[in-house]
């Protein structure tokens, strides 16, 4: 590439003894540029989801909160486990870690609903700032916490750097070519592996949960390096080619007469095109509500129910594992847009409320004789709700026309988010009912 450039310059500079053109900033290296934006928004995917992620790995661990002596608190990595009632056969916290997820994802929700209404009338660079901020703050102050209540205000922080963040790098991704949404999916899923993985790898080696959480407080600063100093201008970028070629292939949510322009902002839209394109969506959003309704009513209900005592894992590395596996799987298939592209993303919700029946049916008559098997169904749950997210935004940056992409992207995303809220509404009373049985 090196050689190319050279003989571009060399081929200028004898142009330039002919005639003598204004002189103008060199163009900018398409493909120099290509994977700088995928490099960045990858790492803008891993590090926007990585505090959420680590929060919900370390719910179990958060709910079952010890004062150390001193000033540092912590939880010990294998915690004796304290039952929610002698007589049940479950071994329970007296609080569901649905309790952690709610507290990870409704600060989440309030911003993505509404999102769509204002939060286009706020700058790039200011909301990327308020969500580092929010992502460090949630390590630090979980990381201090001396009680449960504490630690459930740092998962709030975390919530709200992740919620922010996912929608104004989805929104952002509507100014560069379509390929970067594979890079933003694959990275959100990095975050689930790395995060999950780098929690359960640094308190297995015996690190504190909170010297664990204090050690990641780097990804805060690499998300903001990333998105002010490794992302191209969009004004020099020209989508065009083959994503071009495979949109004009696809039916747009709502159609345009005029021909589409790069947009410029969602604030141009009225209230009627808002609500066209809304309707529009609604194909996308309903399956992958019930697909995140689905698996995280699994995570976050029933990962602490499925308890094997014929293991030599304890209570609280079981329920890493089962965090680990399910966020590989995850990785695994928001990485997978390139070789393999799911349409009908309704099959996939029918497949993880499938899992859900099955988990629920287990967790009731304790039918599964092995540890394992529950490993295989958690990492197979994961690719199902990997690939619901990365083919829903995939299609919709596909069928949207470019002056309503923006908007589009920061509405759907409010799916995942809104099907967590209720999984964990749910998970609360179902947790208090199964622990109350003999």
């Amino acid at each position: 590439m090196a050689g190319c450039a050279g003989l571009r310059r060399r081929l200028s500079d004898t142009e330039g003894e002919v005639s003598a053109p204004e002189p103008r900033p060199p163009p900018l290296d398409g493909q120099g540029a290509h994977w700088k934006n995928a490099v960045g928004f990858w790492l803008l995917g891993l590090c926007n989801n990585f505090s959420y992620v680590v929060m919900l790995s370390a719910a179990h661990d958060i709910l079952s909160h010890e004062r150390a002596s001193g000033n540092q608190s912590h939880v010990n990595p294998d915690p004796v486990p304290t039952p929610h009632s002698n007589s049940s056969r479950f071994d329970c916290n007296s609080v569901s870690t649905a309790a952690v997820l709610l507290a990870d994802i409704l600060p989440t929700l309030v911003i993505k609903l509404l999102a769509p209404l204002g939060l286009h009338l706020l700058p790039y660079s200011p909301r990327v700032l308020v969500s580092g901020v929010c992502a460090a703050g949630s390590f630090i102050l979980v990381a201090f916490s001396h009680s449960v209540g504490t630690s459930l205000c740092g998962v709030v922080l975390a919530s709200i750097s992740s919620g922010l963040g996912e929608v104004t790098f989805l929104s952002l991704t509507s100014f560069y070519p379509r390929a970067v949404i594979s890079w933003w999916s694959s990275g959100t899923g990095g975050a689930g592996l790395l995060g999950a993985l780098s929690y359960l790898g640094l308190t297995q080696a015996g690190l504190s949960p909170g010297h664990t959480l204090l050690s990641m407080l780097g990804v805060p600063i690499v998300l903001l390096a990333s998105y002010f100093f490794l992302l191209t201008s969009p004004e020099s970028l020209d989508p065009g080619g083959e994503e071009e070629a495979e949109r004009e292939a696809r039916q747009p949510l709502m159609s345009s007469g005029a021909p589409e322009s790069k947009p410029d902002s969602s604030s141009d839209l009225s209230l009627q095109e808002k609500w066209t394109v809304f309707k529009g969506l609604l194909w996308y959003i309903i399956p992958l509500v019930l697909v995140y309704f689905a698996e995280y009513f699994i995570n976050q209900g029933l990962f602490e129910l499925l308890f094997f005592r014929n293991t030599s894992l304890s209570h609280a590395q079981q329920y890493r594992w089962y965090q680990m596996l399910y966020q590989a799987g995850v990785f695994a298939s928001r990485s997978s847009l390139h070789c393999c592209r799911i349409r009908v993303t309704w099959a996939l919700a029918l497949l993880q409320g499938l899992n859900l029946a099955f988990l629920l049916v287990d967790v009731w008559v304790s039918f599964l004789p092995s540890i394992y098997l529950v490993f295989l169904i958690v990492l197979y749950e994961g690719f199902l709700g990997g690939a619901a997210y990365v083919n829903t935004f995939h299609s919709i940056a596909l069928e949207t026309s470019d002056e309503h992409r923006e908007f589009a992207m920061a509405a759907a995303c409010i799916s995942d988010t809104l099907g967590i809220s209720l999984s964990g509404l749910l998970a609360l009373p179902l947790h208090d009912f199964l622990c109350h049985l003999s």
